[in-house]
C-alpha cells in the first residue's frame, strides 16, 4: 500500500524510479525495521486498534497480521494488508492506523481536516485492492507542548469510496502504467515532487 504513493511520485521517502529499481531487482529495498519511528508505530498499532474498538463499538473489527487482500481482477498486482478489517451494517471498510510525531507547524496543516497526501494515496490503493466501501484512518499525532513535554492528539478521518471515485480511477491508471514499466523492464520517467 505504501508503494502506491511512491509509484505516482507522491512519497516524501522514495522516488518512483527507486521503486522501479527495487521491483526489477536492480536495487535492494532499505531495511527500515530498526527505525525508532517505525518500531513505535508497529508497537502502538495493536493498542490503537483496541482503542478504536472501544471508541467505535458499532464496527466489527477483524485483524489478520499476515492477511493479504487482492480483490481487483483488473489489477492483479494490487494487494493490501490492513491494520483492521471493518464491518458495519453489511458494509466493509478498512482501518488504517498512523502514528506521527509533529515537528513543524506545516505538519499540522497536513492533518487539518485531511490526511497527508501520501497516506491518502495509500488508502486509495487499499480501496482499489479490497473493493471495500469506506476507510477510516486513526491517527495518533505526538507533539511537544510549550514546556517541551510530549503530548498526543487522536484524530479520525473517514473516506467513503463513493466520494473518491475520480481519485480511484486516477490512481488505478497510474499504478497500471507503473506496473507496465516493471513488466516490460522499461525505466519510468522520474516524477518530481511539487514545490
Amino acid at each position: 500500500g505504501s508503494d502506491a504513493a511512491v509509484a505516482v511520485g507522491m512519497s516524501p521517502f522514495k522516488s518512483n524510479v527507486e521503486l522501479w529499481e527495487e521491483k526489477t531487482g536492480r536495487r535492494k529495498a532499505a531495511d527500515i525495521s530498526d527505525n525508532p519511528r517505525v518500531k513505535y508505530g508497529k508497537g502502538a498499532e495493536k493498542h490503537l486498534r483496541e482503542l478504536f474498538k472501544l471508541d467505535f463499538p458499532q464496527y466489527f473489527v477483524d485483524y489478520d497480521e499476515f492477511g493479504m487482500i487482492a480483490n481487483n481482477p483488473d489489477m492483479p498486482f494490487c494487494f493490501a494488508t490492513l491494520d483492521g478489517d471493518l464491518a458495519e451494517s453489511g458494509r466493509r471498510g478498512i482501518l488504517e492506523i498512523k502514528t506521527c510525531e509533529i515537528m513543524r507547524s506545516s505538519q499540522w496543516a497536513e492533518w487539518d481536516g485531511q490526511i497527508p497526501q501520501h497516506y491518502y494515496i495509500q488508502v486509495l490503493h487499499q480501496l482499489l485492492a479490497t473493493g471495500y466501501d469506506f476507510a477510516i484512518v486513526k491517527a495518533q499525532l505526538k507533539y511537544r507542548d510549550k514546556n517541551g513535554d510530549m503530548q498526543a492528539a487522536i484524530r479520525h478521518y473517514k473516506i467513503e469510496r463513493s466520494d473518491v471515485l475520480g481519485d480511484l480511477e486516477w490512481l488505478a491508471e497510474r499504478e497500471k502504467a507503473f506496473w507496465h514499466c516493471v513488466e516490460t523492464d522499461t525505466k519510468p520517467a522520474q516524477i518530481l515532487p511539487e514545490i
